[in-house]
């Protein structure tokens, strides 16, 4: 049908795989676009297959399809600001097309006098004049104007995107929230919402052990010693290949959301099942997304021990983690509450670390020592010249250093220099951003 080729034109970069085989997007993507000073979130979603194993058409009453389509669309329309219900404007209206159109449709709620989130109907694959005239049948939906574009050419995507930017609610002042931010993530029944209760002090979240019980990240508001802070327990993360489409699939997308809004990651690691791949996946994207972490080892009074058993659980855990060697790490069981208590105190001091900043002197001085110690190496006869760095911001702790070739800033000197900020000043759980400026750049 042309969603990826559409995602991929708004983003304005390759992001999602086309294929001309139905089905092949299978994860949720998400990126940024903008459009008349608008900025906002495009999300590429799997597509909807209307046969069964791609051979018998399925009647538009089958339960199986009924239910993926209303997993779909509910999900959509429940947390997006504007639906593009994308179609195929050769195909012309079909059985799928006129169930999810209802379903839309049904479940629009009066804002203001309006139906919201306001339905686009996009009438894909209309390269010519007289495709761009048919698409007129897709009034039938009863979900207003189409808009007839070519997602491969570009062709009518401007028209749709001025009046997608009108829709757009006006911008007003809100109220900041100057909470500090945890967001509890893991693989299923890691026992996060068992954590999110203890930490809350009530029954807030539901507890099972059937993976996947959550589904939204749900937020709560609690006061450590006056402190407010908001705790957001997040759908499990699965390994790619096994995310099912539809409700799951939107749950993993929240939960990469929840951890791009958090100011500190609770990481759980089931110590019954140990550390897996998919730890290694999840954690990764905490650092890529350059946010503060606390792994926590949960479910350790499931574990039979000797007095040896939490250092080597520890020693694989660091070996697996070696690339977030900074963060500390904690015992715990949520289901009995040892340990629990020192959760809390534990990521506020992670915070702290993130908010901390160093002065100009006492980094120089770092650096000049560092750099005596340990000269950089030097490449093709050039070496490495660090003239001055100053930090230049917090949350996370941003290091601007001035060099005089920043191809010379090999990565394993960065690291070296990042253990040298650690030795000095600490940054516990936090990540460190360094960023060269050549000398001649501006």
């Amino acid at each position: 049908m042309g969603k990826s080729t559409f995602f991929n034109r708004l983003a304005g970069e390759r992001l999602a795989i086309v294929d001309d085989t139905p089905g092949t997007t299978r994860d949720r993507i998400i990126a940024e676009a903008d459009w008349l000073a608008h900025t906002f979130d495009v999300v590429d979603t799997g597509g909807i297959d209307p046969t069964h194993g791609g051979k018998t058409p399925l009647s538009v009453g089958s339960a199986d399809f009924i239910q993926e389509i209303r997993a779909q669309a509910l999900m959509a329309i429940r947390d997006a600001d504007a639906v593009l219900f994308l179609t195929d404007g050769p195909a012309g209206v079909t059985p799928p097309d006129r169930e999810v159109a209802e379903i839309l449709r049904r479940h629009q709620r009066m804002v203001e006098g309006k139906p919201w989130p306001p339905i686009f109907v996009v009438v894909n694959k209309c390269e010519t004049g007289k495709m761009r005239a048919a698409a007129a049948e897709f009034y039938e939906l009863g979900l207003g104007d189409p808009y007839p574009i070519s997602a491969l050419h570009g062709t009518g995507t401007g028209d749709l995107l001025d009046a997608l930017a009108a829709s757009f609610p006006a911008k007003s002042e809100t109220v900041e929230d100057d909470s500090v931010k945890v967001a509890i993530v893991g693989k299923p029944n890691a026992g996060k919402s068992s954590l999110l209760n203890r930490l809350a002090g009530k029954e807030r979240a539901i507890v099972s052990p059937i993976p996947g019980t959550t589904r939204d990240a749900v937020d709560t508001r609690v006061e450590i010693d006056g402190l407010p802070v908001t705790l957001i327990d997040t759908a499990g993360i699965r390994k790619r290949g096994k995310i099912e489409r539809g409700v799951e699939q939107y749950s993993v997308l929240r939960s990469f959301k929840a951890i791009e809004r958090a100011d500190v990651v609770l990481l759980l690691i089931d110590a019954e099942t140990g550390i897996t791949a998919q730890d290694t996946h999840i954690a990764g994207f905490v650092l890529d997304a350059l946010k503060s972490c606390v792994v926590l080892v949960n479910k350790w009074d499931a574990i039979v021990k000797d007095a040896y058993t939490m250092d080597e659980y520890t020693r694989v855990v660091r070996q697996q983690l070696n690339f977030m060697d900074y963060v500390p790490l904690l015992f715990i069981s949520a289901k009995t509450g040892q340990r629990v208590e020192q959760v809390m105190p534990l990521a506020l001091r992670v915070q702290e670390e993130r908010l901390a900043r160093i002065t100009t002197a006492m980094l120089n001085k770092i650096l000049r020592s560092a750099m005596d110690a340990h000269p950089a190496p030097t490449h093709a006869g050039r070496e490495l010249k660090i003239y001055y760095g100053s930090q230049v911001r917090t949350d996370p702790p941003t290091f601007l250093l001035h060099v005089n070739d920043t191809k010379l800033f090999h990565f394993s000197y960065q690291r070296y220099l990042e253990n040298k900020f650690r030795e000095a000043y600490g940054f516990i759980g936090t990540p460190i951003k360094l960023v060269a400026k050549g000398h001649k750049e501006k």
